[in-house]
């Protein structure tokens, strides 16, 4: 089972998945991880990805869950997978990637993200994300404002893990 974990930025991805994964003795991989460094650099710089941007970010998060189900490996995945589309792009087989979208209010999410020091993803980022987001309706959706070890809890629950 693949477990990916989604949501805007500051909505707690890889603080949940990090603690789910070390629970459950599984790999961890944060979406961050696979952007090239020009998509760093322009969100950095506190433009928006485009589509063609996450082209070959989303081909590579594809690429480590398929590579996941093939080892029979269990994982948990981050990426905002903000809309449709993308999810399907990396969602390589519905019935092993199971989702959890993260949500919550603007006001929490700015506030986390206006407490970050050393991300790249800045606050002023937040509203283009809002904006692109489509909620997915076959997710397993959880409110941010619980503490990730009960967020971590309605996972497992939810998943049987």
């Amino acid at each position: 089972m693949v477990i990916l974990i989604m949501g805007v930025a500051g909505s707690g991805k890889t603080t949940v998945g990090q603690q789910l994964a070390q629970e459950l003795k599984w790999s961890f991989a944060d979406a961050d991880d696979f952007h090239p460094s020009a998509n760093i650099a322009k969100m950095a710089a506190g433009q928006p990805l485009d589509d063609a941007d996450r082209a070959p970010w989303l081909a590579a998060i594809r690429s480590y869950i398929a590579d996941c189900i093939a080892r029979s490996e269990n994982s948990v995945v981050t990426c905002s997978a903000l809309k449709k589309r993308y999810r399907e792009i990396i969602r390589v087989d519905p019935g092993v990637v199971r989702l959890a979208y993260l949500q919550g209010s603007r006001e929490l999410l700015w506030s986390r993200l206006a407490a970050r020091k050393e991300h790249f993803m800045r606050p002023e980022m937040l509203d283009s994300q809002l904006a692109a987001l489509e909620p997915p309706a076959d997710a397993l959706t959880l409110d941010i404002a619980l503490r990730p070890a009960e967020l971590v809890a309605q996972i497992r629950r939810a998943f049987g893990v």
